[in-house]
């Protein structure tokens, strides 16, 4: 038995479908249109995809040209991503490792971590040993995109109860705040065919200024803080936490 949610294999079998709809797989090209607008990497760039996941977004950089190493702790995700890759005829390196330990010094243009993948470590040091790895895989110049819901936004639009369906999939949500906003606590009840399934998991919360507080201790210089992937201000009416911090 595994000691932490994000390390159990289970626990991303159960939750495949609610991660990953096919709607999610279509909005990955619009959001890599969105990612290459507000970064602005010259061709055949290195992109290193930090939690990738199932590839959607390495796949679409990848048919754009650039190349892309795709780093991920969950076997079966990286195995449907190294299928698709070879269906699609693209060069994609796909890595097994944690995010903790995958390092390469001054190897990448950019780094990115979409979808809220970051913040799952119980010891904030763990958060801090993953940036000041992004930082040393970075070349001098490189910059580093992350992607999650900030603090600000979880405000505006928390729930303590949810349940909506995804293809065929019914999941009821429940949500626990920690102690000073520091994090959040979930717990999914899956049903599907007649089978439920529950799971858990928790995430450390950043507000922006905490997040470029973070990076700067990484030795991180410009941070800058946009409210979606097209550059929108991080005001009242963000979507989306994107930070993006230069090497």
């Amino acid at each position: 038995m595994t000691a932490y949610w994000y390390e159990d294999e289970n626990f991303w079998n159960a939750s495949y479908q609610i991660l990953f709809p096919e709607e999610s797989l279509k909005r990955a090209a619009e959001q890599i249109d969105d990612l290459i607008s507000l970064l602005k990497p010259e061709p055949c760039s290195r992109i290193l995809d930090l939690c990738c996941g199932v590839g959607r977004h390495s796949l679409e950089l990848a048919q754009r040209g650039f190349k892309i190493t795709g780093v991920d702790l969950t076997e079966k995700y990286l195995d449907e991503a190294k299928k698709k890759a070879k269906e699609k005829g693209l060069k994609i390196e796909f890595v097994h490792d944690d995010m903790r330990k995958f390092v390469r010094p001054d190897s990448f243009d950019f780094v990115i971590n979409m979808f809220t993948s970051f913040g799952y470590f119980e010891k904030l040091e763990d958060d801090k040993k993953v940036a000041w790895n992004i930082y040393k895989s970075l070349k001098k110049g490189g910059k580093f995109l992350i992607d999650m819901t900030g603090k600000e936004i979880l405000s505006r639009i928390f729930r303590e109860r949810d349940w909506y369906e995804i293809e065929g999939t019914l999941v009821l949500e429940e949500r626990k705040l920690k102690e000073y906003w520091s994090g959040i606590e979930t717990r999914w009840i899956i049903f599907k065919d007649d089978e439920r399934k529950e799971v858990k998991f928790s995430l450390r919360l950043y507000s922006a200024v905490e997040l470029i507080n973070l990076f700067k201790e990484c030795n991180f210089g410009e941070v800058e803080v946009y409210g979606d992937l097209k550059g929108a201000p991080y005001d009242d009416r963000a979507k989306r936490l994107v930070a993006v911090a230069k090497k």
